[in-house]
């Protein structure tokens, strides 16, 4: 079933998702300073070319200082917007009852998206 929702998911907007994060994620690596925030919208973008079947996992050091501090600047600076982003998909896909489980993949990826830094879907 996840293999169905996850064509179903690429087809329709997962492609456009993924390449949006990539082109901004490539944007971001332009500076020294960005590499590391664009490398976190990268992760992002790939991670949401197939959400169907995975979950949000943290990794053993999510919450070292570092990575704090990185997510701390990741959302006040990118995060809340890619993350309300994700939310108004998700409530205007759940006004469907067709729509109901791409709304919630897009729930999934608003942890990702306020947090990636130790963070990733698998």
């Amino acid at each position: 079933m996840s293999f169905l929702g996850n064509v179903v998911w690429f087809v329709f907007g997962g492609f456009f998702v993924c390449l949006g994060y990539v082109i901004g994620g490539l944007a971001m690596c332009l500076t020294v300073v960005g590499i590391p925030f664009g490398l976190q919208n990268i992760k992002l973008g790939f991670a949401s070319l197939a959400p169907f079947g995975k979950r949000v996992v943290e990794g053993p050091n999510a919450n070292s200082p570092l990575r704090l501090i990185f997510n701390l600047i990741w959302m006040v600076l990118f995060g809340w917007g890619i993350a309300l982003a994700h939310l108004s998909s998700a409530i205007f896909l759940a006004l469907t009852i067709v729509g109901i489980p791409f709304a919630l993949q897009h729930l999934k990826m608003v942890p990702l998206a306020l947090l990636p830094f130790g963070r990733e879907l698998r």
